[in-house]
């Protein structure tokens, strides 16, 4: 499986949990005190750290962090913005729009010759 696939399937997964951990707490333990909330995430968020070190450190071995970085953020992007459409009932805008595409140039330059 080439470099860029694994780096980019086990960014993805890590950014389902990062997702999770940072504002699932927001729609299912609204009535929980912070501190629980902070407790479960930390709990969730390890699952996060153990597939987005291994990708970084395989996607170190051919991208710079700059380039890892810029797909980490639009990664971020592609799993964030479903999740707050339909997780968290958030509406979309044209800016949102707007911003993503930002993103997208951003990758361009980070990774063009």
């Amino acid at each position: 499986m080439p470099i860029l696939l694994q780096t980019s399937v086990l960014l993805v997964l890590s950014n389902l949990f990062m997702t999770f951990a940072w504002y699932g707490h927001l729609r299912n333990m609204r009535g929980k005190a912070w501190f629980v909330a902070a407790l479960v995430s930390w709990g969730i968020a390890f699952f996060e750290y153990m597939l987005q070190v291994p990708a970084n450190r395989i996607g170190a071995s051919v991208y710079t962090v700059p380039q890892l970085k810029i797909l980490q953020e639009v990664i971020t992007l592609v799993v964030f913005v479903p999740f707050a459409v339909f997780y968290l009932d958030q509406p979309v805008k044209l800016d949102y729009v707007w911003a993503g595409l930002c993103m997208v140039g951003a990758v361009y330059f980070v990774f063009r010759d």
